[in-house]
Formats: structure tokens, C-alpha cells, sequence
């Protein structure tokens, strides 16, 4: 990772939650942070790895995932612009090790404190721990989500709420099928045949690295059948 310099203003506009505090606010974080570049790709943490220092997304976007040994994996959660990862914060909270990966989906800018320089704000400031705490109840939230879709619904339906939700302009998502089958927890061979009913379908138009979403509506009973 290269250090870059870092720059206040963008920091504060990713970080509202900072906006007006003298004490434990903007110059503090300043003062003890470091801003780096992550290239696209690259692994951030492993499991098991100590966490050392903590992380504000300023630009790109991270993907927190599991991987099992027979190397099917399932997407926790991505973190984008202003978002911090929840077992990153749950590690240094509990002083246990971190539990899955976390890799740059694109090239990403963070902004990374010392680990024992947040537990002291944590410990002295209200808003860090107002930040820490609503950071950990959201992402568990997202998490609770993820299981509830394994456990009570079926890979088609979880395939069409997929796809509904994350279609861009032009009713297009550029995933690769094994990052399709990672974010919604099943393996590459069951996406890629379900693609392919859906495409026969005429609901979906797939294309290298890209899928163009023909009939949304198709997709939505799909989801309510």
C-alpha cells in the first residue's frame, strides 16, 4: 500500500459524524492516522491476522467475505465511501483475532488509526463510541440478513432479489458468476445454471463479465412465488 497526503476536507466529507468537535474530532484523527492507497485486488487482512489498526473508507469499496476450505466462499458485507468493517472493530473491542478476508474490489483509499489509539477514544469520546456501536449494530443486522436469505429462501429467489437490487444504468451488473455465487452463498455451477433458465426465460440478456436484466418484473414474481 503507498501513503498518500492526506487531506482534511475529504476526510471530514466521508466522516460527517466528526463535524464540530474540538476534542477527539478531525485534528486529532489527523494526528494519529494515515491515509494509503490499496490496489484493486489486493488482500487487506486474512483470518486469524491481529488487528492492528482500524480503517475508514474514504474512496472505493472492500469486500468482507468467509472462505471455506473446498474454496466456496460467501460475501459478508462490501464497505464503501465513509464505512468502517464491523469484525475489524469487533477484533480490537474483544483483542481476538480477525475471523474472514477483507480484499479491495476496486483501487481504495482508507484512512487507518492504531488500534489502541481507537480504544482510547472509545473510551474518552461519546461520539467514537456512538460511531463504534452503531457501526457494529448495523453490519450485524446485514449479517442477520445474509443468514435469513441461506436459511429460508431458495437460491432462485435469492439469485432475483440479487440481481433486482444491484442492476445499475441500463439494467446492467458487471459480476463475473463466481462473484455472484460468493455474495448469495452458493457455488458458481448453481448461478451459472440459473443464469442460464433465465435466460432462456428471456429474463436476462448474459454477456462476459456482464448481465442485462431484460424483464425486472419477471424477477419480482420470482421473489414472491
Amino acid at each position: 500500500m503507498s501513503k498518500q497526503i492526506i487531506n482534511q476536507s475529504e476526510i471530514l466529507s466521508a466522516l460527517p459524524f466528526l463535524d464540530g468537535y474540538s476534542n477527539g474530532g478531525v485534528e486529532e484523527l489527523l494526528s494519529h492516522s494515515v491515509q494509503r492507497k490499496i490496489p484493486k485486488g489486493k488482500i487487506i487482512n486474512t483470518e486469524g491476522e491481529r488487528c492492528v489498526n482500524f480503517s475508514f473508507i474514504l474512496n472505493g469499496s472492500v469486500k468482507v467475505y468467509k472462505a471455506a476450505d473446498n474454496g466456496r466462499e460467501i460475501t459478508l458485507y462490501y464497505l464503501n465511501r465513509g464505512e468502517s468493517c464491523i469484525l475489524t472493530a469487533s477484533c480490537i473491542l474483544s483483542k481476538k483475532t480477525f475471523p474472514a478476508i477483507s480484499q479491495a474490489e476496486i483501487d481504495t483509499e482508507v484512512l487507518s488509526v492504531p488500534s489502541e489509539i481507537l480504544l482510547s477514544w472509545v473510551d474518552k469520546y461519546e461520539h467514537w463510541r456512538a460511531y463504534v456501536f452503531n457501526l457494529m449494530s448495523s453490519r450485524l443486522s446485514d449479517i442477520i440478513t445474509i443468514v435469513e436469505e441461506i436459511i429460508f429462501r431458495n437460491v432462485d429467489m435469492r439469485l432475483a432479489n440479487y440481481l433486482l437490487k444491484n442492476f445499475k444504468e441500463g439494467n446492467q451488473i458487471s459480476k463475473t458468476h463466481y462473484a455472484i455465487a460468493s455474495d448469495i452463498g452458493t457455488s458458481r455451477e448453481v448461478v451459472s445454471r440459473l443464469l442460464k433458465e433465465f435466460e432462456d426465460s428471456k429474463i436476462i440478456s448474459p454477456s462476459r463479465g456482464q448481465i442485462t436484466i431484460l424483464n425486472p418484473h419477471l424477477l419480482e414474481a420470482k421473489i414472491k412465488k
